[in-house]
């Protein structure tokens, strides 16, 4: 029952995680086209894009270290493992693209934070588009052979 929460947890905070980053990146997006200079928002949401993503983050070790069936199966036969797309996706492909998705959108805040005050924006736009990109690479979405469906409460039946 616990994994089952966590999981939910998980896959709520995915969709704050992407309206997060959404809006950073538009807002960035808009700042730089516009040539509007850097205000309190836009750090905000850079630091609240990050601060989700690293909550999120830690809750995906915890899954990934402590609860998750497919990683604990993984890693009893990581070769058996490498062979079945699912075991392979949890195992390996999706934290690691997760965790880059973090490191870049940390690359992100922190270079736009010290940039000259014309950089901000741009330096903001294009890590947190990378940090975007990389997560929806890595979302299990439905359609793939190893995906979750996007009612995140849908192990509860609803």
């Amino acid at each position: 029952m616990f994994y089952t929460i966590i999981l939910a947890l998980h896959s709520v905070l995915r969709w704050l995680v992407l309206i997060a980053a959404v809006a950073a990146v538009v807002r960035a997006g808009q700042g730089w086209l516009g040539k509007r200079p850097w205000a309190k928002l836009d750090d905000r949401l850079g630091l609240i894009y990050t601060s989700l993503l690293d909550t999120q983050l830690l809750v995906g070790l915890i899954l990934y270290i402590f609860l998750s069936p497919l990683t604990q199966a993984a890693f009893a036969d990581l070769g058996a493992a490498m062979r079945e797309p699912t075991l392979m996706f949890f195992a390996i492909e999706h934290i690691f693209t997760m965790v880059v998705a973090v490191v870049l959108a940390h690359v992100g805040r922190a270079l736009s934070r010290r940039a000259a005050e014309g950089a901000k924006h741009a330096r903001a736009a294009l890590w947190y588009t990378l940090s975007l990109l990389a997560m929806l690479v890595a979302i299990p979405w439905p359609f793939l052979a190893y995906g979750r469906p996007l009612n995140p409460f849908w192990m509860f039946g609803g």
